[in-house]
């Protein structure tokens, strides 16, 4: 099983990122999947999630109306589109895969539970 993350880099406050997570080794299309984040100094943060057919998504609030997770069942990668990137946006992003999410957030299946190494965000001018 492999998550990758790609994407990430250093942008300036106000600019865009979109980070891609491209997934191996299972069935893609049966998993809820999720970003995450974590800065320097604090615990890692819940970010957004989507269903398994992408049917629906969820945000935490501090990303809501500028973060739009979406997904391609067909190329096995989940997608994080970051607008209006503000500095306290900066961390590691980590892609999640989990087969049973709960209420978007709490992974039921200790075995089918996923995360990538994580891709560097930076927004800093």
């Amino acid at each position: 099983v492999q998550l990758v993350e790609s994407g990430g880099g250093l942008v300036q406050p106000g600019g865009s990122l979109r980070l891609s997570c491209a997934a191996s080794g299972f069935t893609f299309s049966s998993y809820a999947m999720s970003w995450y984040r974590q800065a320097p100094g604090k615990e890692r943060e819940w970010v957004a999630a989507i269903t398994s057919a992408g049917g629906s998504t969820n945000y935490a609030d501090s990303v809501k109306g500028r973060f739009t997770i979406s997904r391609d069942n067909a190329k096995n990668t989940v997608y994080l589109q970051m607008n209006s990137l503000k500095p306290e946006d900066t961390a590691v992003y980590y892609c999640h895969a989990c087969s049973t999410l709960l209420l978007f957030r709490l992974c039921l299946s200790k075995e089918y539970d996923y995360w990538g190494q994580g891709t560097q965000v930076t927004v800093s001018s």
